[in-house]
């Protein structure tokens, strides 16, 4: 990670979701899919899954703050995930799809804490978890770069096409020039 740039760890659903959303966007220079959240070290897809281990899916990812914010993250974040519903996006249930953010630094923190309280209402509560990264466990070879390597598949075309489609119609101006 360069000197200039910002890490955070967000949980939005299955992170083949995610990272396909996040690679889209252009200063955000690394995104890769993991596990954190739990308890368990080195966990296995397998185990996650299994909902024993405590961790989340999630994606960590590196941004230069100059030319992307932490605002324009979240925004995406939280614009391409439902986080009002306990252990769930979609059809994905389980303590594993939970809504969450892992922060990096106590400012970053008070940023995401403002940031949901100006989103939350009475009518519908903002529930994702804020919490500091305390460890990132990277996922299996088979998940990195999952939609890029399976657009084919049903998943991606029923699952993370129509996401990749709300995210050109309402952030074109943070997506790479391929992606518009």
């Amino acid at each position: 990670m360069e000197q200039n740039e910002e890490t955070i760890v967000l949980g939005g659903g299955c992170f083949w979701c995610t990272e396909a959303v996040f690679s889209s966007l252009k200063d955000v220079s690394s995104v890769m899919p993991g596990y954190a959240g739990g308890a368990t070290e080195n966990p296995t897809y397998e185990e996650v899954c299994a909902g024993k281990t405590g961790h989340v899916e999630v994606i960590k990812i590196e941004f230069n703050p100059a030319a992307i914010t932490l605002n324009d993250v979240l925004t995406v974040f939280f614009a391409t995930h439902d986080p009002t519903t306990l252990n769930r996006q979609g059809s994905d249930v389980g303590t594993q799809y939970r809504s969450a953010i892992f922060y990096t630094t106590e400012a970053q923190c008070k940023r995401v804490e403002k940031f949901i309280k100006n989103i939350d209402t009475p009518e519908k509560p903002v529930i994702t978890e804020i919490k500091p990264l305390k460890a990132f466990y990277p996922a299996e070879e088979y998940h990195k770069e999952y939609y890029l390597k399976n657009s084919k598949k049903p998943y991606c075309e029923v699952v993370i096409n129509p996401k990749l489609e709300k995210l050109k119609e309402r952030f074109s101006k943070l997506l790479k020039q391929s992606q518009q």
